[in-house]
């Protein structure tokens, strides 16, 4: 992972920092205020882009996407907003509220095991193969979750952190609610469709903007591949090599010239489509969140996000 000089920001409106890398510090590459720890996040802020209806006077083509947003989170300034309160299906997208639940209410050595909750059958689910009486840890569970977006994954976490699935979607729709996401009903903690399953781009923004005040979920996001070995019941190695779900990472799409794509979330289903939300940064630093909801295709997707990331070089 090369080592980036980054910035903190509470919500949308924290200020920005320069300052050299140092590598015995106490300040790391995702953080640029020093703490003394690395657990729950300071109190939620309450400077946020705020936005009421479309922005669209951009030349942006979202012409393949049901819905989108950039924001601009020194400046709390909504650059681009395209049906962002339009309830839609998020796909994968809901790992970034599982991850953010499990940082605030679990440990990152806790070790989490498998019940046959994660025998999950539904037709093209992305799986990692955990089987009842499997065992790691939260920190390898939310790597897998965020990285290779694994279902059976994410069930595993909700059991251990929740006390059951239920029990931790509860979590989930409470976190929302705290965070503002109104819009927003979650039924599950990875995402696979169900007709009370939603969101939306402003909520995501929301959501995200909380996840990434956690050095544990910036430094994951940013990752392009990870190797760890979990246990099976019997105490049996099971290694296993995840690389990013994100096609920036991959090289087969670029963004624009001056835009650092610094990590997010990707998400696919046949009713959510092609769904993405990205933290980048612009040549000087300065953090956006940009979310695109229900792209036609995978290409179309990141043709338009590249091309919504455009706006952050104007």
């Amino acid at each position: 992972m090369s080592c980036l000089s980054l910035f903190l920001f509470a919500g949308c409106g924290g200020p920005s920092y320069d300052m050299a890398y140092e590598e015995a510090g106490r300040i790391s590459s995702f953080r640029a205020v020093p703490v003394e720890h690395t657990g729950k996040a300071a109190a939620f802020a309450q400077d946020l882009c705020v936005v009421t209806s479309d922005i669209m006077d951009r030349e942006v083509d979202m012409s393949q996407a049901a819905a989108a947003g950039l924001f601009d989170l020194n400046n709390r300034e909504v650059l681009y907003a395209k049906n962002v309160h339009d309830r839609l299906y998020p796909a994968s997208l809901t790992k970034v509220m599982t991850a953010l639940v499990a940082l605030e209410n679990g440990s990152l050595d806790q070790v989490l095991t498998a019940t046959s909750a994660v025998n999950i059958t539904e037709s093209g689910a992305q799986l990692c193969g955990l089987k009842s009486g499997d065992t790691m840890t939260l920190d390898q569970a939310l790597h897998i979750l965020l990285m290779y977006s694994a279902n059976d994954v994410a069930m595993m976490i909700a059991e251990n952190i929740g006390g059951s699935v239920d029990g931790f979607v509860e979590m989930m729709n409470e976190e929302a609610a705290r965070l503002g996401a109104t819009n927003t009903h979650f039924t599950n903690p990875h995402g696979l469709s169900d007709e009370e399953h939603y969101t939306t781009v402003y909520d995501l923004y929301l959501i995200f903007n909380e996840a990434i005040r956690y050095e544990t979920f910036s430094e994951i996001i940013h990752m392009t591949t990870y190797q760890t070995t979990y246990y099976d019941r019997n105490g049996r190695e099971k290694p296993i090599t995840c690389n990013s779900t994100n096609q920036y990472f991959s090289g087969k799409y670029s963004a624009p010239e001056s835009v650092t794509v610094i990590g997010g979330k990707t998400g696919t289903t046949s009713a959510a489509k092609s769904c993405l939300i990205l933290l980048s940064r612009d040549a000087g630093g300065a953090p956006y969140i940009s979310v695109i909801l229900k792209a036609e295709t995978g290409d179309a997707l990141y043709a338009q996000m590249s091309d919504l990331l455009e706006e952050i070089r104007k």
